[in-house]
């Protein structure tokens, strides 16, 4: 019987050993992912928020939104009619997107995107991720515009 036991615990002594090490070798593979695809991650992104911008002053039929590019590569979104700026965030090194809002409240936080890489199943991509949470990046983007526009995050009904 004691015999029985000891090679029960040693194979999951085992087990456990080797799920560990598929998860450390998995976890690396997830960050040079995001290494390697965040700067396309980033673009896609940015491309979103422009084209978000452009659609939103083609229904306006005026210039409501004016979306420009830093010379560093940040975006700035300002807003005719609330006289607000949204400033769009990203660092290469920390593989983070920040979105900051001037039309939040102060107690509310910016919004901090991370770039993370997956597995797909027949390869790996990298996806942005909010509070361990693929992001929707346009639903995202437009919750943000209305909040800069001030007519809220959500359409009442």
């Amino acid at each position: 019987m004691r015999d029985e036991t000891t090679k029960q615990a040693a194979q999951e002594f085992l087990a456990a050993k080797l799920a560990e090490e598929g998860q450390k070798h998995e976890d690396k593979l997830n960050k040079e992912t995001a290494v390697s695809r965040s700067l396309y991650v980033w673009k896609n992104f940015r491309d979103a928020v422009f084209a978000q911008c452009g659609e939103w002053n083609a229904v306006t039929k005026e210039q409501t939104l004016t979306c420009t590019e830093t010379p560093i590569g940040d975006l700035r979104v300002w807003c005719s009619a609330t006289a607000k700026q949204m400033t769009v965030y990203y660092d290469s090194k920390k593989l983070l997107i920040t979105v900051r809002n001037g039309a939040r409240l102060e107690v509310e936080r910016d919004a901090l995107l991370q770039i993370e890489g997956y597995s797909t199943g027949s390869g790996r991509d990298a996806h942005l991720v909010r509070n361990n949470e693929p992001v929707n990046i346009d639903s995202l983007i437009l919750g943000e515009l209305r909040l800069l526009a001030g007519i809220g995050r959500q359409r009442t009904s």
